[in-house]
Formats: C-alpha cells, structure tokens, sequence
C-alpha cells in the first residue's frame, strides 16, 4: 500500500514525464570492471531498445542482506548478480524465484550450465593464478609455484574463505586438478587442505573484493594473488607488469537471479532475457575477458579475443570446473571451519 501511495504521489508531481521516469529495474552486480562491462553490453542498450532504465549497484557476493530484505518482505533488488553456489543454496532455501528458461528460446544456444531452475548464466568467468612479472624472477606455472615461498619470495593474496583456497590447496599438494573434488570429498581431504594452507598462512594477505587483488599486485603488496581473470585482463593495459597463469584456474558462472518477492519481476525477466541475447553477449566479451553464454556470442568473436576467455578450449584444458552441488552441500560447515582456522 506504501508503495502505491507513493508511487501515486511520484506520477502526479512528473506529469508526462513519469512513465519516462518510472519505468526502471534494479540491478545489482559484483562492480568495478565487471559492472563497468555490463552497462555498456547490457545497461545502456536495454534502456535504448525498451525505455526501461537500469539503477545499478554493488555488492561483494554476500547475500545476508538480500535474505533479510526477503524475510523482512521488502525486496529492494530486482535482479542480482550471484555466483553457483549460492544460488543452488539460495534456490533450496526459497530466497530466489523459479525462471522458466523458455523465456530464453532454444536451450541450445546456450553453455551447458547457464539455464538452472533459480538463474540464468551471464558470463563464463575464472579464479587464475595472478601475478607481478616485475617484482618476480621467472614465471610461476601453477599453485605448487604460489605455495613455493623459497623459489619466489614475498606476500601472496587470496580470496577470504574457504571456497577456492581449499582446491587450490590441494593442486599446491599435488593433487591433479581433475580429482579435486574427490579428495576435497572426503575427511582426509579437507584435513590435507587446511594443513596446506597452513604452510602459506602467514605469506597471505587476504581480499574481498575484486578490485583488491589487482591493486595489491600493482602496488607490490603482494607477488602473487588468486584473481578474477577479467579483472587481470582489464587492467593490463595501464600494469602491463600483471600477468597470469590459466593452469589450475577454477572457472564457473556467475548468475542473474530474481529474489524472492521481487516487485518488478516482468521488468527484471524482460531484462534477463534481453542480456542473454547474443548481440549483448558479444559486446560483453568484447568490453571484458569473461566468455559468453551464448554460443552464437562466441561464434562471432575475434579469435585473439577468444584466446584471452576462460573458455577458449586451451585455457578450458588447465582448469577446474567449480563443483556447485559439493559447495551447496558443505560449503557452510567449511565456511565456518576456514572462519575458526583464519582466526587462530
């Protein structure tokens, strides 16, 4: 009823310019140049071919405040930006809404992975090894490199908790990246894991957002850091001293996802579909080095753009594909172990 009265006030005061002005979806994404990448792909077109405008903003993945608006039912959020595993959980714990992927056309267009029942895939990203070319002698090849603080000396950065760093771990101890999540299944596993991270805990500094670990490596704070590689890739330009290593990466998607009681759920699912689209799919790719989920998208890029995306098949080749289901199903009680280790 707030809503109404309000909204009703807000047409009488814009007069012929309300629908202009009225007629917006909320989007909420991780920032900096992924953001940066989706106004100009998404954004900006979809306002230009609907009317309908995007309000943007930033989190950093944490959806402690999107499930408090959902239990408070006082969704803000039209559309957010998530990452597999917490939509699998999201999805179960009813904090997101059912899509019907058939607002999409043909499911074969589309990567294997990008249509789950709660989301719809935006891009193909990956956590790479990342590193500073000039404050290091020779060029890491993987984690057992990152783990090696005799051979290539100084701070390393890595992503607070216990998702990726417990895989990468376990590649630093040898475990071939194929059987990660086998080991990682099992006690012994996690024990291997943790005892690695042991080894390296008091070389790391940790980072939350994206942006960090691209500034710690520019400003030589660290030598090494698990980074996104879009954002390695963004900022090369400026740091040409930035370099990565594909080998051991862990790729995943990220997800558009409607919470639960979203208000502007046909605007939202309109804009979804609209982003999904290869045309938008292709200037995304272009803007930043995540890969389409649209296999036309793919189809029309460069090939010296698609050797830079985690799915062109020799950068595929080396990596990880993250395991949603195993995090989904452990990944509080190993987010709480990490907090209890990280702590000690």
């Amino acid at each position: 009823m707030t809503r109404v009265i309000k909204a009703s006030l807000l047409l009488g005061l814009m007069g012929s310019a309300a629908p202009v002005w009225a007629d917006y979806v909320t989007v909420i994404s991780f920032g900096g140049a992924n953001k940066d990448a989706q106004h100009a792909a998404f954004y900006e077109p979809f306002k230009a071919a609907t009317g309908t405008a995007v309000v943007r903003g930033s989190y950093d993945g944490d959806l402690a405040k999107l499930r408090q608006m959902v239990q408070m039912s006082h969704v803000s959020w039209d559309v957010v930006e998530v990452e597999a595993p917490e939509l699998a959980r999201g999805c179960a714990e009813g904090l997101f809404e059912p899509l019907d992927s058939s607002m999409l056309g043909n499911p074969a267009d589309y990567v294997p992975g990008t249509l789950q029942p709660c989301g719809v895939g935006i891009f193909v990203w990956s956590t790479v090894l990342a590193y500073n070319s000039g404050k290091l002698a020779g060029h890491p090849a993987g984690w057992a490199d990152f783990w090696d603080v005799q051979k290539f000396p100084g701070k390393r950065g890595l992503r607070w908790g216990a998702k990726y760093n417990l895989e990468f771990a376990l590649m630093a101890d040898g475990v071939a990246p194929r059987e990660v999540y086998q080991v990682l299944a099992t006690p012994a596993g996690v024990e291997r894991a943790f005892r690695k991270l042991d080894q390296l805990k008091a070389q790391i500094v940790w980072w939350k957002a994206g942006a960090e670990p691209v500034r710690a490596l520019g400003e030589g704070r660290v030598v090494m850091s698990s980074a996104y590689n879009g954002r390695i890739a963004a900022a090369q330009g400026q740091q040409p001293q930035l370099a990565l290593s594909w080998n051991g990466g862990i790729y995943d998607f990220d997800y558009w996802a409607l919470p639960k009681g979203v208000w502007k759920a046909e605007q939202a699912k309109r804009f979804v579909s609209f982003a999904s689209q290869a045309p938008q799919q292709k200037v995304f790719a272009e803007r930043i080095a995540y890969g389409p989920v649209n296999n036309q998208a793919t189809a029309q890029l460069d090939p010296q753009v698609l050797a830079g995306l985690p799915t062109a098949p020799q950068n595929l080749a080396q990596a990880v594909g993250m395991d949603a289901t195993f995090w989904a199903t452990n990944g509080q009680v190993l987010e709480q172990r990490f907090e209890q280790w990280a702590k000690r």
